[in-house]
Order: C-alpha cells, then structure tokens, then sequence
C-alpha cells in the first residue's frame, strides 16, 4: 500500500501518517502539494493519501476543501486527530533577538499568530509550501530566518528549538482525512461527509436542507461554505452530520437532499474518529 502526504519528510503530514492506524505498515510517498497527492491518487499512483482539512484554531483547510469537489474522483475512507505542537526553529547558535524572518506553510503562520506579534513583532512572515520545506530551507542557510513547525522537522535538519509550543491555543488540533478510491463500510459509529449547491439563491434554501437531517433526529457536526470560482454569491456547501450513507436514516436523508439541491457530493462515510493522537 501506498500513502500519499504533504512533504518533504518532517512534516505534521508525515507525523499523521506514522500514527494513522488505517494506513498502518503503507510506504509513505511524499508530495510537495496537497494538490500534487491528491492527483497521484486519482492516476492511480497512489492508494491512498492523506490530507489535512481543518484546524482547531486556523479552521478549513480550504485548498483540501476545493480538490474534494473541483476535481472528484477519491472519497474519504478515514479520519485522524491530531495534537499539534509548533515550535520555532532556527540553525544551531541563533538567538531569538536575531530572527528577520519566520518561514512556514500558512496554517502554522497563522496558528502562532498571538506568539508572533508578542516576540518577533518586527519579522517578516513568509510562507512556504510545508513545515518541513522552511526547516529544510533554514538549515539550507537562509540568513537570519527561522521556522515553525514540528521536533521531528529540527531533528532531521538539524536545527535547534528557539521556542517550544508557540501556538496559540494548547488545543491545538488538526483534522487529516484518508482519501482513498472507496468510503469506509458501516461501522455502528460512523460520519458521512456531502458538499451541495443550491440552484438559486433563496430564502431558506439552506434552511430545508439542513431540515432534511432536523426530521430524522440526525446530528450534523459541521457545515461550511467556499466559493464556487464560477461567480460571485455562488457557494459550495460542506456538510458533515453523523451516521453511515449506509443507514436507513442517512439513506433518507441523502435521498431528501438530493431533492433541494442543484448538485450533490458524496464525499464518503467513514467511521468517527476519537481523541486526538
């Protein structure tokens, strides 16, 4: 089995793969975009890939978002917790006072916002493609930059810790999916993912969708909205409630859905996930 992630090695993607029971023993296959997996995937590259979709702090992973309904082909089969811990690293000797520059993908950029302003008020944030790529880049002897991300990111290039736990909430956690060619089987503790738009802007036209779950007494855990890049005002809508697609309930459900919408994605139905890892 082959698992794709957001690379290089050294990044919370790489740390998510390691503790993800579902891909347990796969070759862990590197990729410098989410967009780059997710494409391996569809071409058959890959049997799986695993992709972060929220933040507790930073919310949706929107570029994970768009490739689930833009370009549709993979449905998700899994879903892991996991406790993020961000710290700021620097080449061996570099004191904090010297940092110009802190290096990361944005979602750390902006999970260590509070930390950020409080004690490099005056560095220039820059983003990058992963955690790993700034680390690697730091360590490459980019002049007084340093870099957020995870341990394992200073232990394999070399770089010391500046400052431990720099994100702004200890609950820091981020949500990775496992998308695979095929939704996971009912469970008995299951959450089923859709996104929809509606044909025309109306009064209550997301209110009778969301009433379809309301009557069968099914829970919805969350539900968000991103452009459809075709015209302003027009919105894709990301719906997770729980239970299997499966389910005489979500099979209802999806069936009276189906009916109020211009278009529907089934994303998958996987089991729910517990604490985080």
């Amino acid at each position: 089995m082959r698992v794709g992630y957001l690379g290089p090695p050294g990044t919370f993607s790489e740390e998510a793969v390691a503790r993800c029971e579902a891909v347990r023993g796969a070759e862990a296959v590197p990729f410098p975009t989410f967009a780059d997996a997710h494409e391996a995937l569809l071409r058959g590259e890959l049997d799986a890939a695993l992709l972060p979709i929220e933040n507790s702090i930073e919310g949706a992973v929107s570029a994970v978002l768009d490739l689930l309904v833009h370009r549709p082909g993979a449905r998700i089969r899994a879903e892991l917790l996991l406790q993020v811990r961000q710290h700021l690293l620097a080449r061996p000797g570099t004191r904090l006072e010297q940092v110009r520059r802190v290096l990361s993908h944005p979602q750390p950029l902006g999970q260590c916002a509070r930390f950020l302003r409080a004690r490099l008020p005056a560095a220039a944030l820059e983003p990058a493609l992963s955690t790993a790529e700034a680390a690697r880049k730091v360590a490459a002897g980019e002049p007084d930059a340093a870099a957020l991300g995870p341990r394992r990111a200073a232990e394999r290039y070399g770089l010391e810790v500046l400052a431990e736990n720099v994100q702004d909430s200890d609950e820091n956690v981020t949500r990775f999916v496992l998308l695979a060619r095929e939704d996971a089987p009912p469970s008995g503790a299951d959450r089923t993912s859709i996104a929809f738009t509606l044909d025309r802007d109306r009064p209550g036209g997301l209110y009778e969708v969301m009433g379809e779950f309301a009557r069968r007494g099914i829970n919805l855990s969350k539900i968000e909205s991103r452009p459809t890049k075709q015209a302003m005002g027009h919105y894709v809508f990301y719906l997770d409630f729980e239970g299997h697609r499966a389910d005489p309930a979500g099979a209802s459900a999806l069936e009276g859905v189906r009916e109020q919408v211009h278009e529907l994605h089934l994303l998958g139905s996987y089991p729910r996930t517990g604490a985080p890892v």
